[in-house]
């Protein structure tokens, strides 16, 4: 553990993300049994990674429906009690130790799906400069940084930018995300096109955030755009 990690901990004693309790382990035994039954292990979508209820069916009813601009991505929980409202926790009210849990279950579960993919970088869905000033901080960087520490890979926190501030997604209905999107984001000049781009976020909804950053990416000649969140929707 790093020097400033021990001194942080000795300062805020460690606790379990999910249930708020001290846990010198980190997730407590009690929440790590709870998320057993919100763990995606069993058949799952080939492109957004929801799961599917037969192993024979390739795609979820969402993914049928949607033609994704992004080649594949996988996510950890189902956004359900208490994973929802741990992540609500680590956006809203400051607990960004919440981060180095998520990112190090992240890796144990797919950690030799994302060595497979061999992104040449990391890059966090970016917050609009107004909302992170509000917020003082993007949990999707916090989590990349995690894993980019975890895996030896790079993490760029600059490069793609929210140049407009747009209304809360969760508000919206599909086709609204998708017009609230149009545009949103940009890729910096200086940015160098890699062949693989792993992006990084909190909750995977309908995909249309995803995608519009793959969009730009693509644009700039990246090839192939995976991503990876703590949580997942089921359905629009």
């Amino acid at each position: 553990m790093k020097k400033m990690e021990k001194i942080s901990t000795w300062l805020w004693p460690e606790v379990c993300p999910f249930c708020g309790k001290a846990s010198s382990q980190g997730i407590c035994i009690i929440c790590r049994r709870r998320l057993e039954s919100l763990k995606i292990t069993g058949p799952r979508c080939m492109q957004c990674g929801k799961p599917v209820r037969h192993s024979e069916q390739e795609f979820c009813y969402d993914c049928m429906r949607v033609r994704h601009s992004y080649d594949r991505g996988l996510s950890m929980w189902l956004h359900q009690d208490p994973v929802n409202k741990s992540i609500y926790q680590f956006k809203y009210h400051n607990q960004r130790r919440y981060g180095i849990h998520y990112a190090k279950e992240l890796v144990r579960a797919y950690g030799h799906t994302i060595r497979k993919w061999n992104p040449d970088l990391i890059l966090p869905i970016p917050l609009h400069k107004k909302r992170r000033k509000k917020r003082g901080y993007n949990q999707a960087a916090i989590i990349s940084r995690e894993l980019g520490e975890l895996l030896h890979i790079p993490v760029d926190e600059k490069s793609l930018v929210r140049r407009v501030y747009t209304d809360p997604q969760k508000t919206l209905g599909r086709q609204e995300r998708k017009e609230n999107l149009k545009h949103v984001f940009a890729v910096k000049k200086e940015f160098y096109p890699v062949r693989v781009v792993l992006l990084v976020d909190d909750i995977y909804t309908t995909g249309n955030t995803i995608d519009a950053v793959t969009e730009v990416l693509k644009k700039k000649g990246v090839e192939k755009v995976y991503f990876l969140t703590i949580s997942i929707g089921q359905g629009y």
